[in-house]
């Protein structure tokens, strides 16, 4: 119970800002065409921000079944890295069955939190971890379908900044308590910057973009500021 109280609490900062993304999510699903409860399913069964705007998209356009899967496996292919890497980190208590869900929660912000706390992570720990923000991207789902047109154009748009802040607030204290993580960071924004601007890489989605960054700032990482047995 200690364990699950403890991921509950430092998976609230993450609920809540999972609660406004959301909402932005209801609001654009039932503008393409989605009814309240649709927006609120796909919510439900998937936890994927960028994966979920690019499928409703998909919908809007009644795209074949074929784009929405190709869509997807681009977009959200990271998280098959993030999941092999996160259960290397687990304890031996973390049977397959728990496995399969801690793949279906674990997100950037979710994997960020487990990745970065002392010691293995146990499934009563991830449990709480997960519970908040997926009540809160399944409740803020259903408010933005329901009551988001009555808000002003400028205030849901804006609602949409606020997963930006909560990278920023789980990568900047691990970087100032680890300058090699600083450094790998530095790697990621870089290379990002130039699939981005350079116009020879423009064609490269920004899920192969993701993925990209990460592998290639882990090696950078690995390779010249590897950690020592002793700090492990």
């Amino acid at each position: 119970m200690k364990q699950f109280l403890q991921g509950i609490k430092d998976g609230s900062a993450i609920g809540i800002g999972y609660l406004s993304v959301s909402f932005t999510f209801g609001l654009a699903a039932v503008s393409s065409g989605l009814f309240w409860w649709q927006a609120l399913l796909v919510s439900m069964v998937n936890m994927t921000s960028a994966g979920q705007f690019a499928g409703i998209t998909v919908m809007a356009s009644v795209g074949s079944y074929l784009e929405m899967a190709v869509s997807q496996l681009v977009i959200n292919l990271r998280y098959a890295l993030m999941s092999i890497s996160l259960s290397q980190k687990v304890n031996s208590q973390f049977q397959t069955g728990k496995k399969l869900i801690l793949g279906f929660a674990n997100t950037d912000e979710i994997f960020a939190v487990a990745m970065s706390r002392e010691g293995e992570v146990g499934s009563c720990y991830f449990s709480g971890l997960a519970l908040l923000p997926y009540l809160g991207w399944s409740l803020g789902t259903l408010a933005g379908a329901v009551c988001g047109n009555i808000l002003p154009r400028q205030l849901s748009d804006a609602l949409g900044l606020a997963i930006y802040g909560m990278f920023i607030a789980i990568v900047v204290p691990a970087a100032k308590k680890d300058s090699r993580i600083l450094k790998m960071v530095i790697v990621a924004v870089l290379l990002s910057c130039c699939i981005y601007y350079i116009p020879i890489f423009q064609n490269i989605s920004e899920g192969f973009a993701i993925i990209i960054c990460a592998v290639a700032a882990s090696l950078a990482g690995a390779a010249f500021f590897p950690i020592e047995k002793e700090e492990m």
